[in-house]
């Protein structure tokens, strides 16, 4: 088949990283995949859920907000606050971003410190939790390398880095990193989000009025597996 920009089957649409996009911030960064385009910034705040001190649960905590922009889509949306009500979509993406952080951080090694992790989508072309955990990622590091220069921590946290990416099966072939027109059509889609060390972390798959079986699952793996190291090898680079 012929995807609609060209694209071979398995190959990433353009993706590109804007470090220190915000000045306030401990990290920043704009992520770009294709026509999706996400800012993701990490704030700290120097106590920790009430719950943690109920409970005296040691370390430190990181949690996620996720939101897309009234204009990040053809048609105008309205913004969730005026709604008075997270959507259901927005409040599943924020908590897979923050599960996908906390899962390659010690949080033992942020005493007394919670990092707020913000993702705002300024375009949406398809892939967009991805996209956020992607980047939210990349700002985590640089805030964490902020935190031991200003000494907050005097150990490093990361115990990997964490991406996503987007598979999917159109007309039975199988597609990396979907653009909307492409998720919109898949008969199965699928979030892969990964370590650079090759485990995963969570993986979100599902059919569209399809089934999909085990041989199926494999090629979609194969090649998110191939796509999340291209995106870890631009990472590498990136923040060396």
């Amino acid at each position: 088949m012929q995807r609609e920009d060209k694209r071979k089957l398995d190959e990433l649409r353009p993706i590109s990283f804007q470090i220190g996009f915000q000045s306030h911030p401990l990290g920043s960064v704009l992520v770009q995949f294709g026509g999706t385009r996400v800012i993701c910034a990490v704030s700290m705040e120097e106590s920790v859920p009430r719950w943690m001190k109920e409970q005296e649960v040691p370390g430190g905590w990181i949690t996620a907000e996720y939101q897309m922009l009234p204009s990040a889509t053809g048609t105008r949306t309205d913004r969730e606050v005026t709604k008075g009500r997270l959507s259901g979509r927005s409040a599943e993406i924020q908590r897979l971003v923050g599960r996908s952080l906390r899962a390659v951080v010690d949080l033992q090694k942020l005493p007394g410190i919670t990092l707020h992790v913000d993702c705002d989508v300024i375009d949406a072309d398809g892939g967009t939790r991805c996209a956020s955990i992607t980047g939210a990622g990349v700002a985590l590091e640089l805030a964490a390398k902020r935190l031991m220069e200003q000494g907050k921590i005097d150990q490093w946290p990361i115990l990997n880095r964490v991406a996503a990416v987007s598979v999917g099966l159109l007309q039975g072939e199988a597609l990396l990193d979907l653009a909307y027109v492409e998720d919109s059509a898949a008969d199965v889609d699928m979030n892969v989000v990964m370590t650079a060390g090759g485990r995963y972390v969570e993986l979100q798959g599902s059919g569209e009025e399809a089934t999909f079986s085990d041989t199926d699952l494999n090629r979609l793996l194969t090649i998110a597996r191939k796509g999340l190291g291209e995106i870890f090898a631009m990472e590498e680079q990136l923040l060396a």
